[in-house]
């Protein structure tokens, strides 16, 4: 029982929810291409560990701050499991994802490399300067890199824009729920250092701008696509209204609906 429960708190300290998510987006990208299914399994294969390393090392570096604000939720901090444990997982899983990229080719290989850099560089510091948003826009744009490289000459400049721009609204969007107890720690990133607000607003305009690359990059554009830039724009501009309420999270959760609107798009623009 002792060893499940050490499991339990090592899984939940990688962040596998968004470890999932990621690697799931990134598997769809793989099958939209054209890729059959033993080249996304070795998609899932290689992200997972890649994934997975990046929720420890944050876990692992955050561990005095979310201690401080008491944040039980997080498995090192609590002392649910060591921390020594924990920077095997990441010493071991990262190697892991790298290696299982191979198969694809040294150049897709280097560009998953180079994403799972960003995402280190941002555990590792880069989180509370005001470059906070570059790791995300330069990891998620290179999924795509590493997706098609393995079987094509490589995405359409508007795909790796469009996923560079949903990765960056994905850090406003992450950061949110978390500003007051961030700031209390000293991490001073691009979204606490505009605010709650502004950074809805940012969030905002940056899905919407991927949910137009998305419609508007591919060659032709399609009722339907433009049915759901529209959707976008009623679904962001209502939340923003409904938002000015004190206390109230429209914004956030229309920033939210109009992101899942984009990887749904995404997944479905093959290259």
């Amino acid at each position: 029982m002792r060893h499940f429960a050490t499991a339990s708190a090592l899984l939940r300290a990688a962040h596998p929810i968004p470890a999932l998510a990621v690697t799931a987006m990134t598997a769809g990208l793989a099958a939209a291409v054209g890729g059959g299914a033993l080249a996304v399994l070795g998609v899932v294969a290689a992200v997972l560990p890649g994934q997975l390393s990046v929720g420890w090392l944050n876990d692992l570096v955050d561990a005095d701050r979310d201690a401080q604000v008491g944040r039980t939720g997080k498995p090192v901090a609590a002392g649910a499991v060591s921390r020594r444990a924990v920077l095997v997982a990441v010493v071991v899983s990262a190697p892991v994802a790298v290696l299982l990229s191979l198969p694809f080719g040294i150049a897709a290989t280097a560009a998953h490399l180079v994403a799972l850099g960003s995402a280190w560089a941002y555990d590792l510091g880069l989180k509370s300067t005001a470059f906070s948003v570059l790791p995300y826009a330069v990891s998620f744009g290179l999924l795509p890199v590493f997706v098609t490289l393995g079987n094509a000459a490589g995405p359409p400049s508007w795909l790796v824009l469009a996923a560079a721009l949903l990765g960056s609204a994905a850090h406003f969007v992450n950061v949110l729920p978390d500003i007051a107890d961030d700031d209390a720690t000293g991490v001073r990133g691009l979204p606490h250092r505009l605010g709650a607000v502004r950074s809805t607003a940012v969030a905002s305009v940056l899905v919407l701008a991927t949910a137009a690359l998305l419609v508007l990059g591919p060659v032709g554009v399609s009722p339907a696509g433009l049915l759901l830039l529209a959707l976008a724009v009623v679904l962001l501009g209502a939340g923003l209204v409904l938002g000015r309420r004190p206390g109230s999270r429209a914004a956030f959760h229309a920033v939210i609906l109009v992101a899942l609107l984009d990887v749904v798009v995404l997944l479905g623009n093959g290259v």
